[in-house]
């Protein structure tokens, strides 16, 4: 059986499928991949990605370091197509695309030209992936310009998805760059939900304003 067939089993004799138990089933196989070469796990994610399965595609590249280290412009791509649905986009940038564009193992143009799509997931994609920059759990260690020429592309942007993955690249800037921030709310026209969720996470560290007791 072939290992993505094999992780397809597992997975359908789980008495109970939730988040917790499909990734544990990743786990293990990520542990048997621990000492396979990079093609080997790419061929299985390949196998999985048009699938349900498809955030498990991606943490079993994201666990591998040679099969992430060695990702390029045309297997991210190729990971992003059918993207189509908010837990789609964020796994896909989280794990996959902000990763490999933190580690400039794919170029700014890249996620440029999703900026400037007209499919709404993948100007999401674009701000999304700017987290990997900024986010220590992510690898990232701040990156103030690459974040802000994506965030000025979509500013105007009134998409739900799009606004509210903007608030999210500010907020996650703001960690990191808290004036440069303050500086592009204050230049820049952005969507009420944005600047009230930025600001209030300048102030008291929570995207609500209220402050925890």
């Amino acid at each position: 059986m072939k290992m993505a067939d094999q992780i397809r089993a597992r997975i359908a004799a789980l008495p109970v499928r939730n988040t917790a138990t499909l990734r544990g089933v990743r786990r293990d196989f990520s542990r048997q991949f621990a000492k396979s070469d990079a093609a080997e796990v790419m061929a299985v994610a390949r196998a999985l990605v048009h699938s349900p399965l498809r955030w498990i595609a991606y943490e079993l590249v994201q666990h591998h370091p040679g099969a992430m280290s060695g990702l390029r412009q045309k297997d991210v791509e190729e990971f992003g197509e059918g993207i189509a649905s908010w837990a789609d986009v964020d796994c896909f940038a989280c794990f996959i695309a902000g990763p490999a564009w933190q580690a400039r193992q794919i170029p700014d143009r890249v996620i440029h030209a999703w900026a400037r799509s007209r499919d709404r997931w993948l100007r999401r994609a674009a701000l999304v992936s700017t987290v990997a920059l900024n986010c220590p759990a992510r690898g990232g260690r701040g990156d103030t310009p690459r974040t802000l020429r994506v965030c000025t592309m979509l500013a105007d942007d009134r998409d739900d998805m799009v606004v509210k993955a903007l608030s999210w690249a500010l907020r996650e800037l703001s960690k990191r760059d808290p004036r440069a921030v303050r500086a592009f709310l204050a230049s820049t026209p952005v969507a009420a939900r944005v600047s009230r969720e930025v600001r209030n996470k300048l102030t008291t560290g929570l995207k609500s304003g209220q402050a925890k007791k």
